[in-house]
């Protein structure tokens, strides 16, 4: 009896021991253009444990979408993400933020311009600052690019999460997310950029304008497309006069 709760207690002190030693979850953040664009891309990645769309690098607390929208308050557009770095590493995680950015373009991402939608990567620690310095000076140094390499590195500061209707709003909203997507050009321009390495870690989605043929003549087949692309722009002026969720017209 004496014996069994001794070699039971000691279990118990090794499992504590183990839950004391298993690693904290790190932080990445990241800014590039429109957030509805920068969640997927990592959602779904093995180790990958939460994102998060919202506003980073400014000077206002709590700051909301139409303050940042209209400029003056310093924030970007930006995606925190939180993971095990015991299944993925950091180095993994920038490097499919540069596959989904345009680090050549200092006013903007795409079709939105201004400086709330910069390229940024927002580095938690010296090790991050390290890395992100090296993997910027490769990207550079690798003459992919006739430009140089905009993208600023900058110490994280406060970060604040966007309103609810703006998180994983490519699920909430897909037709709306697509036609936004296409319309900007942002796949397009990833495409020249990085070729067939384009929207690393992102799921393959349709997009507005794309012949998916099933072979069922059904809603897969060019109708389906064509009218999603009809509800979308149905979607985005019933959304727009209920004020509801704005227009990505011009910006986020």
């Amino acid at each position: 009896m004496a014996l069994g709760l001794a070699i039971g207690a000691a279990l118990v002190g090794q499992g504590s021991l183990c839950a004391a030693e298993k690693p904290a979850a790190a932080t990445a953040t990241f800014a590039g253009g429109c957030f509805w664009c920068m969640q997927p891309p990592f959602e779904h990645l093995a180790g990958v444990l939460t994102t998060t769309a919202g506003y980073t690098g400014g000077h206002v607390a709590h700051p909301s979408y139409e303050q940042v929208s209209a400029g003056g308050t310093g924030h970007v557009e930006a995606v925190q993400i939180t993971f095990d770095p015991t299944r993925i590493s950091y180095s993994d995680v920038l490097d499919v933020f540069w596959h989904n950015v345009d680090p050549l373009n200092a006013g903007g991402q795409f079709c939105d311009l201004g400086p709330e939608y910069r390229s940024i990567v927002f580095v938690h620690d010296a090790e991050q600052r390290r890395i992100a310095e090296a993997s910027k000076r490769a990207l550079q140094d690798s003459k992919r690019f006739d430009q140089p390499v905009v993208t600023e590195i900058r110490d994280a500061g406060a970060f604040w999460p966007a309103e609810e209707y703006h998180q994983r709003y490519h699920e909430k909203n897909p037709v709306r997310y697509r036609f936004y997507r296409w319309n900007c050009g942002r796949d397009q321009r990833l495409r020249e950029l990085w070729g067939d390495a384009a929207g690393r870690g992102e799921r393959p989605h349709e997009t507005i304008g794309e012949r998916v043929d099933d072979g069922s003549g059904g809603a897969g087949g060019t109708r389906g497309v064509a009218n999603d692309t009809v509800a979308a722009a149905d979607t985005v002026a019933e959304a727009d006069a209920r004020g509801v969720a704005p227009s990505r017209a011009g910006g986020s």
